[in-house]
């Protein structure tokens, strides 16, 4: 992987008005042949440009139904660029504006890792106990081919409790423990929706992939159903219980909201919990004059408050719960981007080999076809395997 060099400084220094007028000019030019993805956290100066904002599974199933886009910017993080070349057709470039742009959660899970993991769990459990992976959608392209290869889903904060139930084969809290999830990246995803599935925690371990054996005994892993991966979102794990009593204090008759990546206690406190794109609607719904307070990354928290003047909503916490990474994809980028693009040169392109995108795609898809209800999707002639571990491959055009 080539990492990003600086642009040129002059991109930096020229002013915002000026950058954004060139932005429209080559986004003008490039009309149907270019399209512009904006995940809910991206920063305003880049939201007004985007064709699609929403979160990343749902940017990427846009953008490959964009099919008349010849070139697909993403402005986003690194994993939701490589899912939308995964989905996207190969006549389509994915485009990731900063490779810098990547994901402290999604980096806290490698793939040789979860491999060690996998055969470490399955020696431990022997035949009798039925493993299966799961990963959330901020994984890797070379994790979500990892769970595709291995019978495992993709699932997102939304459909994560349906995911878990297929996997588990229906089982419920009392039933005996014949089948085991491991869930990576995010151990607050997995143990919120399986608590509010009525799965107790002691059912619940946590495997430190820094540790020999995850830092668990046999016996841990015996007891367990669901095997949680010591992995948080830097953002959502800011957001503490006490913020929780705060914001009751400062705002009575405050509804609290916050995304499912939250610690368990702060789950707990709120009133509700749930994605990006539930925390949206849900606010939208609510009668004007309603007080909110919001746990999530601030940009989408303050474009909900533009978006709705006739509510209250504030920020769970004023502790700069911002996505750094994301944050990195600037106006800068953007317009250093369509310059390349405008001259002939496709910059930071996105591509995952054959075999990862094969396993990946069909991990994702069956993660469709468990929200949809249909039968799982079974491999039909996977392309082979190459030499080398891992998936992600960047073409650096500039």
């Amino acid at each position: 992987m080539q990492w990003q060099q600086p642009i040129p400084r002059d991109y930096l220094t020229t002013p915002a008005s000026v950058l954004a007028a060139r932005v429209a000019a080559h986004k003008a030019a490039l009309g149907s042949r270019l399209v512009i993805l904006g995940h809910h956290y991206q920063q305003d100066e880049v939201i007004q440009f985007a064709d699609v904002v929403g979160d990343s599974f749902q940017l990427s199933r846009d953008a490959a139904q964009q099919t008349a886009a010849e070139f697909v910017i993403f402005c986003g993080v690194h994993f939701m660029a490589e899912s939308a070349d995964v989905l996207t057709g190969p006549h389509q470039k994915v485009i990731l504006p900063d490779l810098g742009a990547g994901c402290s959660m999604a980096d806290m899970a490698q793939v040789d890792d979860v491999e060690d993991a996998w055969e470490a769990l399955t020696r431990v459990c022997g035949p009798e106990v039925t493993l299966l992976p799961v990963t959330y959608m901020n994984s890797s392209a070379a994790n979500k081919a990892f769970v595709g290869r291995h019978g495992g889903a993709v699932c997102t904060s939304s459909n994560c409790a349906k995911i878990l139930v297929w996997a588990l084969d229906g089982a419920d809290p009392d039933a005996p423990i014949t089948r085991k999830i491991i869930f990576f990246p995010d151990q607050h995803l997995g143990r919120n929706t399986a608590y509010q599935m009525g799965f107790p925690l002691e059912q619940m371990v946590v495997w430190d992939y820094r540790q020999p054996n995850g830092g668990l005994t046999p016996a841990q892993i015996a007891d367990a159903r669901f095997i949680l991966w010591k992995g948080h979102c830097s953002v959502h794990q800011l957001f503490r219980p006490e913020h929780v009593d705060q914001a009751r204090a400062q705002y009575p008759g405050v509804t609290v909201i916050v995304h499912p990546e939250c610690c368990w206690e702060v789950v707990q406190k709120a009133d509700l919990s749930g994605s990006t794109d539930l925390i949206g609607k849900t606010i939208a719904a609510a009668p004007a004059g309603s007080v909110w307070a919001v746990g999530t990354e601030v940009h989408m928290v303050n474009r909900l408050m533009a978006k709705y003047p006739d509510k209250k909503i504030v920020v769970l916490s004023e502790c700069q719960c911002l996505c750094t990474t994301m944050y990195r994809i600037d106006l800068a980028h953007l317009a250093w981007v369509l310059d390349q693009l405008v001259a002939g040169v496709v910059p930071n392109q996105i591509s995952v080999e054959p075999y990862t995108a094969y396993w990946a795609r069909l991990a994702l898809q069956r993660m469709l076809d468990i929200t949809a209800g249909q039968p799982v999707s079974q491999p039909v002639d996977p392309p082979p395997a190459p030499p080398a571990r891992g998936g992600l491959r960047v073409l650096a055009g500039a």
